[in-house]
């Protein structure tokens, strides 16, 4: 199998380039792949952040992201248990698509263009049918930042009614910092892309003989995030609404969370994916590690207030007896204890 790519380069330095795939010219043949070239010539503009060195051109298929077959039609990725870095790219938040008879949808994108390259390769290996939507579950960077690929391939992108605000005043912090983490070069072609379309409540996705139900959440694990559910299956896709191993990560209400948890348990799905770990776990037997995490958090905030304690020292002991429970937890326990101690303080 052939694909198109384009090199870019950095336009801060010339020297630092990658070839960027572009979708839509997967052909069985060089030959075939370059007629379509010259057929219909991609828009190279549509690449606004670094500079196109030459033409595009047909080459061998690249790497492909190992996604594991959950149900029928449902394909699921795990990403790794660890910040973003140049050697997983970006890859650290779960991912998977759903087939249709007609259609695709991809859920969550990633945390770099490069990511969602190897996201698109699967999904061609495993069908032809158009992608005709990426759903988003919530604005955070490690799985959105992939999100423009698949727009150029025509899909329409999808979130909660309160994505496009997020991203909006999020989006500048959020490719610096992932541009850090992961390098200059490794982050070629990352954009952030605004939804197409913004759910208020619930929307249904007809991918042909299959329909996804979406819904929105009010303020929990941030103030947008939106679960997927597949009735086909009986999966649902929580996004970071539900952690598995990896610490989680607290950027809207304590005490909204908690009460969004209470409500996912009583939905009508009997699996789940998650934002993080797993990727396939029971439901909602596997909740237990997240309603404990969330009603400490409460619990030790609570008694720090009670104690008197200044914020700094609310951080240094909030949670702490479940550290060895989860992975990664300096790293994200001492924001949720101050995103806690900020939002109980005033109760």
């Amino acid at each position: 199998m052939f694909e198109a790519i384009v090199s870019l380069c950095l336009l801060s330095d010339p020297a630092v380039c990658r070839d960027v795939l572009i979708p839509g010219y997967e052909s069985i043949s060089v030959a075939e792949c370059d007629a379509q070239l010259r057929a219909n010539p991609p828009d190279l503009k549509l690449f606004l952040n670094e500079e196109p060195h030459g033409m595009a051109a047909c080459a061998p298929v690249g790497d492909t992201l190992r996604f594991q077959q959950a149900a029928r039609g449902v394909f699921v990725h795990r990403g790794a248990i660890s910040d973003a870095n140049p050697e997983n790219e970006g890859d650290v938040a779960n991912v998977a698509f759903v087939i249709g008879k007609s259609a695709v949808a991809v859920i969550d994108s990633g945390g770099s263009r490069r990511v969602s390259e190897q996201i698109y390769r699967a999904v061609r290996s495993e069908t032809g049918l158009p992608v005709r939507y990426v759903v988003l579950t919530h604005m955070h960077p490690d799985h959105v930042l992939g999100a423009s690929l698949f727009a150029q391939a025509g899909a329409e992108i999808v979130g909660h009614s309160g994505l496009a605000r997020g991203l909006s005043d999020r989006s500048d912090a959020y490719m610096n910092r992932f541009q850090d983490l992961i390098g200059a070069a490794g982050f070629i072609g990352t954009q952030v892309v605004m939804p197409d379309i913004g759910v208020e409540k619930m929307l249904d996705l007809d991918l042909g003989d299959r329909v996804l139900h979406l819904r929105s959440w009010p303020n929990g694990h941030s103030i947008n995030d939106l679960t997927v559910g597949d009735p086909t299956s009986g999966i649902l896709f929580t996004g970071d609404l539900m952690f598995h191993e990896y610490t989680p990560a607290l950027d809207g209400s304590v005490l909204g969370w908690q009460t969004v948890l209470t409500e996912l348990q009583a939905l009508p799905y009997h699996t789940i994916m998650p934002g993080h770990g797993g990727p396939i776990l029971d439901w909602p037997d596997s909740a237990g590690p997240l309603n404990a995490y969330l009603a400490l958090l409460i619990s030790d905030t609570r008694s720090a207030i009670v104690r008197g304690d200044s914020l700094g020292d609310a951080v240094r002991v909030i949670g702490q007896s479940q550290a060895a429970d989860w992975d990664l937890f300096d790293q994200f326990n001492p924001r949720n204890a101050t995103v806690a101690f900020t939002e109980l303080e005033w109760e």
